[in-house]
């Protein structure tokens, strides 16, 4: 199988999967081979040699040594750094785009899109540079100033997840370069070219500058890499995407050695639909929420929960719409849905649809494996709609594939309720023209989740606002706002220009 988008990148043959950044950052690794394949057909696109323990060892001392050197360069030199890699990633956002979709199978449009977070993240992180606010105190004190301040950590961890192979590293790296931090990223073992073909994107600039150790590449097993990483007193910060099981071991695992954890996990999202709504826009936003990523988004909208007297109306004429999903290769213009990652994907998919239809569920449309002309060994599904109970247990859960359920409500009230009533919290939607609506969904009354939006959908959120959940989401937040705090440690400082030594409270202590 073979591209010239994958000359561009750099992507050869057989790869190294260790690099501690520029032309000769690459590690001889020494562990087993990964054959990376395509969901689009399930062939072949290149090997990669994993790191051993031995050679994460020789990562994580390089990048010690370099975090000394990046600490102390100015915050706005550093963002001059990411600057830089926009630009970089610019000139390369098709080719990198196009291997996004070839390893994991999003459609290209979504693939450049991932690309453009990139660039965008870029952006942002270059003005947050001159921005790494404090805050100034007044001291009860006479003549003592407090104020606090924000220092690197020191090395981030970065694990990603396959389903967005470039852009989450994005969020963490770039963010966290600005704010003095060096980084280890850890890819998914399904989408590793996009993390060789990032480090050969930014190999001139590492080079230029000295950077060594600064972007750090770690390819291999979570059994083994992963473990060390989570393990390792030397990372004080993981940031960690994936599911909610990963989750919990990777906090418990960070936590019992006071490590610090960012973690973005499982979503079941909702969008609510009342009686009021703009169907026409609302089944557009679904259609994209549910089946983008064939699914495989944790801002995918999983459930729609639907007002009773139009959910007849609004079912019917989602299924018009989903008939005109064209499923087939990503890499073609006009497809719109793509591959599922590999054929576990699909026997999950397959067996939440057998088990909503065992609690009483009903299929409404698709549930079929699809086999496309020249790409049988590809793994194609038809988006499915399905009736079903929020109660149900397989609702209850994430199930990684292009499943929307359909549940009605009547109330309001009981709508937010049953929005809530799942175990995680990432991105919520209403569509609604009723402004008291807006305003109860947006409220302490309303969705619990860490995103929530009024006639937008879940999916597809910008680089300037936070982005995570909350519950089983994990908590942690990525992105814009002031999610940089995270990848930096808070100190109080206080200075006694003075010449006498009050203490704090009023407390008096004589030695004479």
């Amino acid at each position: 199988m073979q591209y010239d988008f994958l000359d561009k990148l750099g992507i050869k043959e057989v790869n190294h999967g260790a690099s501690i950044g520029g032309k000769n950052g690459w590690i001889e690794t020494t562990g087993k081979e990964l054959i990376s394949r395509s969901p689009i057909n399930n062939e072949p696109i290149a090997k990669v040699i994993q790191a051993s323990p031995d050679d994460y060892a020789k990562i994580v001392e390089k990048a010690q040594k370099a975090f000394k050197k990046w600490r102390m360069k100015p915050a706005p030199k550093r963002g001059e750094i990411v600057r830089q890699i926009g630009n970089r990633l610019r000139k390369f956002k098709e080719p990198l785009g196009k291997l996004v979709t070839l390893e994991m199978g999003k459609i290209v449009a979504e693939g450049e899109g991932e690309v453009q977070e990139m660039i965008d993240i870029a952006d942002f992180a270059v003005g947050q540079s001159r921005m790494l606010y404090g805050y100034t105190m007044h001291s009860e004190r006479p003549r003592h100033r407090m104020f606090d301040q924000y220092h690197p950590y020191g090395i981030v961890g970065i694990i990603t997840a396959f389903n967005f192979p470039v852009a989450v590293w994005a969020w963490n790296a770039l963010i966290a370069a600005m704010c003095g931090d060096v980084n280890l990223w850890k890819p998914s073992s399904k989408a590793p070219l996009c993390g060789i073909a990032v480090q050969n994107i930014l190999e001139p600039i590492v080079d230029e500058y000295n950077l060594e150790g600064i972007f750090n590449l770690v390819i291999g097993r979570g059994a083994t890499i992963g473990e060390e990483l989570i393990h390792d007193k030397k990372i004080p910060l993981i940031s960690a995407t994936g599911s909610i099981e990963m989750g919990k071991h990777v906090g418990k695992a960070v936590g019992q050695r006071l490590g610090r954890t960012i973690l973005e996990l499982g979503g079941n999202n909702a969008v609510i639909i009342t009686e009021d709504a703009d169907l026409e826009m609302a089944i557009r936003t679904v259609l994209f929420g549910a089946v983008g990523t064939a699914g495989q988004r944790c801002t995918t909208t999983r459930r729609v929960i639907v007002q009773k007297s139009i959910k007849d109306e609004f079912v019917k004429r989602l299924i018009k719409t989903y008939k005109q999903v064209k499923i087939g290769d990503p890499l073609e213009k006009n497809t719109l849905m793509g591959p599922l990652i590999d054929e576990l994907a699909i026997d999950n998919m397959m067996d939440a649809i057998a088990e909503v239809e065992k609690a009483g569920g009903k299929l409404l449309y698709g549930g079929n494996k699809v086999k496309i002309d020249g790409l049988e060994d590809g793994f194609y599904v038809e988006p499915t709609i399905m009736e079903a109970r929020n109660d149900y247990d397989i609702v209850q859960s994430e199930t990684f594939a292009p499943i929307l359920y359909v549940i009605e409500y009547e109330e309001i009230d009981e709508a937010i309720q049953i929005h809530n009533h799942v175990p995680q919290g990432l991105s919520s939607s209403i569509f609604t023209n009723n402004v008291k609506y807006e305003h109860l969904f947006l409220s302490h009354e309303g969705s619990d989740c860490g995103i929530a939006n009024v006639n937008i959908g879940t999916s597809g959120a910008e680089i300037g606002g936070a982005f995570g959940g909350e519950k089983e989401t994990g908590g942690g937040r990525e992105s814009g706002s002031d999610a940089w705090k995270a990848y930096m440690r808070r100190q109080t400082n206080t200075i006694n220009w003075g010449d006498e030594l009050p203490l704090a409270q009023g407390i008096e202590f004589d030695v004479d």
